[in-house]
């Protein structure tokens, strides 16, 4: 097998199964509680702060943010500046979302990717998703809604990502334009159920400084 066919094969492979490390349900037994059956019955972090607490919540949502940053960062490093290996990095966060949302270990039911996404954005555009998190933050602040926030910022990033008006982080680079308008759109279909409770007010509001 030609080398750098095998690198890709090793990394995508890899990711994916790092991706797919279920840590909002992993942390949420070790306290007790199945979040598949609590609250929104979701993986992710923001079931596992509603469901088993703000601590817990945090911790998984770090642990989502460096399984989509950690793989992407190792990529980059290694492709180094070989053109075979240019987009290495992208395939693998990609791998890594892709794991998460539709985890190997739980019969392919998994988060919505928020957190790992935003992980594998922070290792391919930090300056642009730096503003797309101040922007989930002053709405989520105003909102108290973590869906909205999500939603408000993955698509920010959808249209964002093709103006390389920010600087010369890669902005303009066609596949990955691409590849993060994807990652934003599919995260925003994820939360349909949300969107769904929101136009019907009634989806549940987080206060993160409220006891």
């Amino acid at each position: 097998m030609n080398a750098n066919l095998l690198t890709w094969a090793l990394f995508v492979a890899a990711a994916y199964l790092i991706g797919g490390i279920p840590f909002g349900f992993l942390i949420g037994k070790a306290r007790g509680i199945d979040v598949r059956t609590v609250g929104s019955k979701n993986i992710g972090a923001t079931n596992v702060f509603r469901s088993v607490g703000k601590k817990w919540g945090f911790i998984a949502f770090a642990c989502d943010v460096l399984k989509g940053l950690l793989p992407v960062l190792a990529a980059r490093h290694f492709a180094g500046g070989e053109p075979a290996l240019a987009h290495l990095a992208l395939v693998t966060g990609l791998a890594c979302v892709v794991g998460h949302m539709l985890t190997p270990y739980m019969r392919f039911k998994g988060g919505k990717g928020v957190a790992t996404g935003f992980g594998m954005l922070i290792g391919l555009v930090p300056a642009l998703v730096g503003v797309a998190f101040a922007l989930f933050v002053v709405v989520f602040a105003l909102s108290h809604y973590i869906s909205l926030g999500s939603c408000t910022a993955a698509a920010f990033l959808a249209i964002a990502i093709w103006f390389p008006i920010l600087g010369s982080s890669g902005l303009a680079d066609i596949p990955q334009a691409a590849l993060v308008t994807f990652v934003a759109l599919f995260v925003v279909f994820k939360h349909r159920s949300n969107i769904g409770r929101l136009l019907r007010g009634t989806e549940n509001k987080i206060y993160i400084f409220k006891s």
